[in-house]
């Protein structure tokens, strides 16, 4: 099937640009922005007859695919030298060490790779997806990774842009299609939630992300510049899962939300991980209900932010979480 005619690059300096992550949620998102905007998007992936399933409605000649992972030095090589800018957006949420994939091989050594990559293609461009929360005295792994990722970019030669989003989502998304699982299956018989859930989050749409990330690379303000990306609104984790159950078809009301203590969870976290890891081999789907500390110990922090510096900066207008989860509810999977 033919697709949409392109639009015209407002840069005439970048036609290509390398995207690292092109098969995950973000990634999908951020690609569909790149093509609707004329950019030919150079993609390093594990799988490349992945990616281009995921996009049938997209002529093949209108992108790249190079098979490869982070730790492929000439694969990132390639791609940096068929780009002439680059979108890093690889990360991870739960750490599995026996697929040697950590948080410092992911986060740290991964941006360092892709870095190195486009200093020696000679990449002026660089876009870069961070986390709300990365910071130096961060007390989860995932956050102390983030923020090295970061301080890296900044130590090089590059004109970067740096993305701190909150909860990002879509109907893609592995943590809507968990609460789609909470609200609307038997299994598990509760809604478990961490501590007392007060912690605040600011859900912002996977639309959105992409839009800022993509329109950034023409907008020279934004280089040397970190950016946070949240929705226009606010929840603390029991209100968003009261809004989850409210707009999602099939919800079990009589489902019972219970608080698990922050100790409990993470003894959980600690005992049923190496187990949970077994289970998944054999069962991925069950990959939505793991856990690790770091994911108890982020959801009892605030990750919120003034959003309406993107939409200044960007000219969008952040979508709210109701009006969107209730578009696409019945089309997560």
């Amino acid at each position: 099937m033919a697709s949409a005619p392109a639009q015209t690059v407002e840069s005439t300096e970048i036609k290509s640009v390398l995207v690292t992550g092109a098969t995950g949620f973000v990634g999908r998102a951020v690609v569909r922005a790149l093509l609707a905007r004329g950019y030919h998007p150079v993609c390093v992936v594990r799988s490349p007859h992945k990616l281009l399933r995921l996009f049938p409605d997209v002529d093949a000649d209108r992108l790249t695919t190079i098979p490869g992972d982070l730790a492929d030095a000439a694969a990132l090589r390639h791609g940096a030298d068929l780009s002439q800018a680059a979108i890093h957006l690889v990360g991870i949420i739960v750490a599995r060490p026996m697929r040697r994939q950590t948080f410092d091989r992911i986060h740290t050594q991964g941006t360092v790779n892709v870095v190195d990559a486009v200093l020696r293609a000679g990449i002026r461009r660089y876009v870069h997806m961070s986390a709300l929360g990365a910071r130096p005295d961060a007390i989860s792994k995932y956050h102390q990774t983030k923020w090295a990722a970061e301080h890296y970019v900044r130590g090089c030669d590059l004109d970067w842009t740096i993305f701190r989003p909150s909860l990002i989502h879509g109907p893609d998304g592995e943590f809507i299609r968990l609460m789609k699982r909470f609200m609307c299956s038997f299994f598990p018989p509760i809604i478990p939630y961490f501590g007392q859930g007060d912690a605040k989050i600011q859900p912002v749409s996977v639309k959105d992300v992409a839009h800022c990330l993509v329109e950034s690379l023409t907008k020279n303000e934004t280089i040397g510049e970190t950016y946070p990306l949240g929705g226009p609104q606010t929840y603390s984790w029991r209100s968003f899962y009261n809004t989850c159950r409210a707009l999602m078809p099939g919800s079990k009301s009589f489902k019972p939300m219970v608080s698990l203590p922050v100790a409990l969870a993470k003894f959980n976290a600690i005992v049923g991980g190496p187990i949970m890891g077994i289970i998944e081999t054999v069962a991925p789907p069950m990959s939505l209900f793991r856990f690790d500390v770091g994911q108890v110990q982020m959801s009892q922090e605030d990750s919120v932010c003034d959003h309406t510096i993107a939409e200044k900066t960007f000219g969008i207008q952040m979508r709210t979480f109701e009006d969107e989860l209730a578009a696409y509810a019945d089309q997560i999977k």
